[in-house]
């Protein structure tokens, strides 16, 4: 066999030709770089006792690309990447949303100052049990209890509404 320069250059011809055969518009650098690979395989594994070059060397790079292809469809088809006006138009539905203090102070009259501070802690900065215990040095016992109360009295609240 020549060089792989050589072969290359000979068999360029043939990778366009492959290329434009399957109809292959997106990745074309892809496709070249693989059809390059597949030439330098098939080039080492050719055996000049069972046919020409050129057969062979067609075959493989052809089989190589629709077996790429193939892939890039079964992933393409399993995988969804929306475009990039469907992130801008998206809106945030974390329950996290920006809530007004007042309003939730006014729903919360009849919670101790402990359970308001649990519930303000937890929906305006998203804060644990654990994160709350720490920063008003009491235990993580003593937040859970003020938490199922508020949560008692609160769902006392929406019932009768």
């Amino acid at each position: 066999m020549e060089s792989f320069d050589q072969l290359v250059q000979q068999y360029e011809p043939m990778i366009h030709k492959i290329i434009h055969s399957l109809n292959l518009y997106k990745n074309k650098e892809e496709f070249y770089q693989l059809s390059l690979i597949a030439l330098w395989e098939a080039s080492s594994r050719f055996n000049p006792e069972k046919g020409s070059f050129a057969n062979y060397a067609y075959a493989y790079i052809r089989g190589k690309c629709l077996t790429e292809l193939r892939k890039n469809s079964k992933h393409d088809k399993t995988y969804l990447y929306p475009k990039e006006e469907f992130w801008i138009l998206l809106e945030d539905s974390s329950p996290t949303q920006a809530i007004d203090e007042e309003i939730l102070l006014s729903c919360c009259e009849t919670l101790t100052p402990n359970q308001r501070k649990w519930l303000l802690l937890t929906v305006k900065r998203g804060m644990l049990v654990k994160e709350i215990a720490e920063q008003e040095h009491v235990s993580v016992s003593a937040v859970k209890q003020w938490r199922a109360g508020a949560r008692k009295k609160l769902k006392v609240l929406i019932d009768d509404k």
